[in-house]
Order: structure tokens, then sequence, then C-alpha cells
């Protein structure tokens, strides 16, 4: 692996790594990096998921490294696992809303130091972030819109997350997307599939907008339609799965995805110039089973194929 940079921010690292990475605190070119950032600030149901990004390194080693459905293995690919985000606050003495927001601006801040000065295109430098809450996901989402003119942002959700605030925050888990809309250029463009919940105001927007596909053979031909050297990016939040399947999220909806549906995005991702993702909402103490732990690992597993697959 190409060496690029140096990290020298506060990184947490994890007691374990997620299975075959190498924890590093450097930045390799053609290589994927593994991010966690475990907040939770702005959820308002159940809270939980900060404890994602290490609950998912430690049952991906009690899963196979192999795909059986993209034909590949993990264990075949370069990359590495740069541990956790600070998200201590820079200042103290603040009030308990004002410490949750230092603590994602703190996160969110050093994301951008470590990959802001990177050119992602030309370097092939993929991330996989780890959740931690949706809001997490504006650093990582922000910074592939800066570099990339015409990314293509897929959206996998329960939610909309269209509002522009909730609960006092600005940048909430509800307001994600909404949020990097503010970072779109006009080759930018956003599809949302899964969406089940949201404000009257949130689905008249995305319909006026035509971003929300309403069935998943229209969201499937949407992707397969992507010019294959366009970059795409996805952002993941894990209650986009039935809460049958997925119990361990903090705002389950009835009515969502399986497994199955996902491999076969997964599919197409693997065949086009997929750059980026985050996988959030993981929420290991409402799910004690450990079934959600595993299937999200199972879900990143295949997502480190598709990340890597052009890397190659």
């Amino acid at each position: 692996m190409k060496k690029i940079k140096e990290i020298n921010i506060d990184l947490s690292l994890p007691e374990i790594e997620f299975s075959c990475a190498e924890i590093t605190p450097a930045i390799y070119a053609n290589t994927t990096h593994i991010v966690g950032f475990e907040f939770d600030g702005t959820a308002c149901f159940r809270k939980g998921t900060k404890a994602g990004p290490n609950a998912l390194r430690l049952v991906s080693d009690g899963i196979e490294t192999y795909s059986p459905y993209l034909d590949r293995d993990i264990e075949d690919f370069s990359f590495v696992d740069l541990g956790n985000l600070s998200t201590v606050p820079n200042q103290s003495n603040q009030s308990e809303h004002q410490t949750i927001e230092l603590q994602w601006q703190r996160a969110t801040d050093d994301f951008c130091t470590l990959f802001n000065d990177i050119d992602l295109p030309t370097s092939k430098v993929r991330t996989l972030v780890l959740g931690g809450e949706h809001s997490i996901s504006y650093a990582p989402i922000k910074t592939y819109l800066e570099q990339y003119p015409n990314l293509v942002v897929l959206h996998l959700d329960a939610h909309a997350d269209l509002r522009d605030g909730y609960l006092d925050f600005h940048y909430s888990h509800a307001s994600i997307i909404r949020r990097i809309l503010d970072h779109f250029g006009d080759e930018h463009q956003l599809i949302q599939y899964g969406i089940r919940s949201g404000t009257k105001e949130e689905y008249q927007w995305m319909h006026q907008h035509k971003t929300i596909k309403s069935s998943r053979h229209d969201f499937l031909a949407a992707v397969e339609a992507i010019a294959d050297d366009r970059p795409i990016y996805l952002t993941l939040d894990l209650d986009y799965f039935d809460p049958s399947f997925f119990p361990g999220t903090g705002t389950p909806e009835p009515g969502g995805e399986d497994f199955h549906s996902f491999v076969s995005l997964c599919k197409i991702l693997f065949k086009k110039n997929f750059v980026g993702c985050d996988v959030v909402e993981l929420s290991p103490v409402i799910d004690s089973t450990g079934n959600s732990d595993v299937f999200a690992a199972k879900v990143v597993r295949e997502l480190l194929i598709c990340l890597n697959e052009r890397n190659v």
C-alpha cells in the first residue's frame, strides 16, 4: 500500500479491528478506510448507537470473510481501520445541549481534517464510516460532494430526514439529508428508497423533486441506469431493514426491506464507481440477542467488497 498521509489527530484505536483490516495511523492510496463515529447525541427515541462501531468490529471476527453473493473474499483486498473519531469537546463548562453539539462538531471537524486535503478521485481513497446515529453522515457526504462534482447520493432509510432541524438541533439525525442538500451542486443527484415515515411536507418535497423511488424495481433500475464511471456514495440507515429482521435500531418502522434486497443493490454497486459509504443507526443494546450486530456486520462485509472491487 502506498502511504499518502500520516494521521496527526486524536483517534481512539479499538481493542479489535474490523475483520481482516489493519489498524494504522495513516491513509493509503487505492485503499478503503474504516472510520468509527461514536455519537448518538441527537437521538430522540432510543439511544445506544454510539456503541455501534465497536460492536460491529467485535462480531466481524465471527462471520465468514467470503461473500457467496459477490464471489469475493475481503481477505483478498487492502483496507485499514483508523479507529474512532474523538467526541471530546474542545470547550468545557457548557450546557448539555451545547456539549452534544460540540461533541458532534469535534468529530465532524476531525473527519474533514483527515480527508479534505487528499484528492480522493485521483488517489482512489475510499471511506466506510460506522455510526453512530445518522447525523454523523454529514462529514463524509459533504467531503465527497466537494470532491466529486457529479456525485450520486443513494439514501436508504425508513425516514426522509428532510426536516430543517429537530428538537433544537440544526444538524440532527432527522435533518441529515436536508443539511447535505445545502452542499449540492447542479450535477449532484439524490436517490431515496425505503422511506416509509415522514411529514407531509417531506413527502411533498420528495415527490416534487422526484428523489424517492416507491418500489424496489424502480430503485434498482435507477441505480443500474447510473453511468458506470459516475461516482456513487451510499448512506445507509439500518432502519431501512424491516424490524422483524433488524430490531436493533433506535426508530424502527414496519414495512422495511430484507437482506436479499440489499444484496441485489450490492450486485449493481459491485460494477459501478462506488466511492464511499456510511452505515448508521445500529444500537446493540436494543437487540440483546446480538442478531442485529451480525446482520450489520454482513452488510458491511458486502459494502467493503463493493468499495474495493475497482481498486484491485
